[in-house]
Order: structure tokens, then sequence, then C-alpha cells
């Protein structure tokens, strides 16, 4: 996500939310969401005006993100690839002027690893500890959402550490910055780690509204590792079929330092590994109630644009599996 100069309201609002809750003395009484018109995310609407129960008013710029990767590095371990689907990477709330933050509620801290390990990813930030308890996907078993585990461990899978861990790190860098899943939210009745759940659920409702494999088979893109592709083709698919620009990210090696591509000015990455699909949000969040927006003018892709420049990789022999959960 992009950084950019905070206003003073937001300045105030990450001053009270680095170690607790985004709004301190929020009370969990009153937030019956049928009062309260379903405003619009962004432009930012004022906390002290609207319930922010009811409203997002902290990260109004909804980012659905998806990754994808051509292996797991625990494939020992059983922990696969969905084969034909891109996987789950996390549902962040960006500031409408597309600037973010992190780690908002230090109480609610359940990434083993965090990253950044401070709240401002500067050294001058509010350290965030590694946590260390049960995993976040046991928070899950009281509730009963067996069923919501198996989904996450199809479609939600990490790179390089268990799925739990990046879990952990997803809802705790992300989904505390959020008006709408701050505890105080779910009444004098809160259940520890219903907001867990909440927000697992809401970010598999958004990632299940976009399916970014199919769409780009419609338009016979697809994973190989002969073939090539130019980052128009992907923008033009992915666009028409969600209704607004995506960001699309690369990775791999700079255009200007491959062969096909040296002596030129086309400094983008040339491996496709990531895409971001950009929404406001009608009331609540949770609903689902949206609209598409174009990624940030600025900054809709860091890959080369040169025709034919982006290798989309099929995955590695043994990184994948059929799902048996459906998409």
């Amino acid at each position: 996500m992009m950084a950019a100069k905070l206003s003073f309201g937001e300045a105030i609002l990450l001053a009270s939310a680095a170690s607790a809750q985004l709004y301190p003395d929020q009370s969990p009484l009153n937030h019956t969401c049928a009062l309260q018109e379903p405003l619009l995310s962004c432009p930012p609407q004022d906390p002290s005006l609207v319930d922010s129960c009811c409203v997002e008013t902290f990260g109004g710029l909804l980012l659905t993100t998806q990754f994808w990767d051509t292996y797991t590095g625990r494939e020992s371990e059983g922990q696969l690839l969905p084969a034909d689907t891109w996987t789950l990477h996390g549902l962040w709330p960006d500031f409408c002027n597309g600037s973010y933050t992190q780690y908002c509620d230090l109480t609610r801290q359940y990434d083993p690893i965090p990253s950044p390990n401070t709240t401002n990813a500067k050294p001058n930030g509010t350290f965030v500890p590694p946590y260390t308890g049960p995993k976040i996907g046991t928070f899950l078993e009281p509730f009963g959402k067996f069923d919501l585990l198996e989904y996450m461990n199809t479609y939600w899978i990490a790179q390089n550490q268990d799925n739990a861990g990046f879990w952990g790190h997803e809802f705790s860098k992300h989904a505390t910055c959020f008006s709408t899943f701050n505890t105080p939210c779910y009444g004098p009745e809160y259940k520890q780690h219903e907001d867990v759940v909440d927000f697992f659920e809401t970010t598999i409702k958004y990632y299940k509204r976009v399916p970014t494999f199919t769409w780009l088979e419609k338009a016979d893109i697809t994973p190989s590792n002969s073939t090539t592709y130019s980052y128009a083709d992907f923008r033009d698919t992915l666009s028409a079929e969600f209704g607004a620009i995506p960001f699309i990210g690369c990775s791999g090696p700079r255009y200007n330092t491959t062969e096909a591509g040296k002596n030129g000015t086309d400094s983008g990455f040339t491996v496709l590994n990531e895409v971001w699909y950009y929404e406001h949000a009608y009331g609540r969040p949770q609903e689902g109630n949206t609209i598409a927006v174009n990624a940030t003018s600025t900054y809709q892709t860091n890959c080369a644009k040169a025709e034919g420049a982006i290798h989309y990789y099929a995955r590695t022999n043994g990184s994948e599996k059929a799902p048996t959960v459906p998409y």
C-alpha cells in the first residue's frame, strides 16, 4: 500500500490507536445500525457525528487482496495451494486518501511475526510484541466454525509460514484498523474473539466476489512457463470484470535488467504475483454493500508495461491440489 501524508484528524486517531481500541472511550451500548443511515465510507465520515460501529469511519478505502504464489515452502507438511485459484491475502482498510496505518489495537495482537514490528514502521513507533499464545485458528472452535476453518485452510494459504500465523498477521495488522470491528460494536454481551470470526467471514465474503483466476481464464490468460503477457492484458480483463481498475503487482527481475528489455527505460517488475481490488462501503463493510473504485492513479501497478513483459508462471509441481471445498 502506498504511503501518504496524514491529515490532522488521522494523526490524532493514530495517536490514540497505537496500543488500545481505535476509540478508547467507546461504549458497547446503543449501536443499532438500523437507526443509522448507511453512509459511504469515503469521503471520511466524522465519528463524532455517526455511529462508527455502523459506518466505517477509520479505514474507508477497502482493499481485497490476493496472491498468485507458485509454492508454499511447506509442501512437506501438506500446506498446498488450491489449483486454478488465486489465494486470499487479506482485507485492508486504507484511509480515503490512500495512506494507511497498522496494528491499531495491541490488546488484540495475534501476529507471531509482526511486520513491521512497530506501529508506524519506524524506530520511534510503538513496539509490536510477537504473539506466543494459541494459534488464531483455535479461536473459531468455540463458535463451531469448523467449516470456516476448512475453507481458510484451503484458500487462505501462507508462504514460508503456517497458515494460522498468516491469519493472525492479517487480523492484527488490518482488522484492528476498521472502526466496525472494534469490540464495543458487539455490545455488552461480546464474546471473546467474536470480532476475529466476524473479520474472517467478512474477508472471505469479499474474496469470493473476485474470482481472479476465472476472470483471467475467460480471456485465455492462464499460467504458463513459456507464454508471456502484457500488463494491459491483465488490467483490461480484470477492470472489465470488476468494474474498476485494480492494482496489479509484480515481483522478480526488472524488465530493463532482462535480455528482452536491456538498455530500455522500463524498470517495472516482470513476474505477476498480486492483485488488489479497491472499494468504498455503504454502512458496515460486513454487509458487503460497496462500490468499486479505481486504484490510486499514481500506483496502479509496479509491473513492466512493455509488450509481452509479464510472466504468469505455473505452480511448482507438488505445490497445489484440487480443492475439495467449493470456492
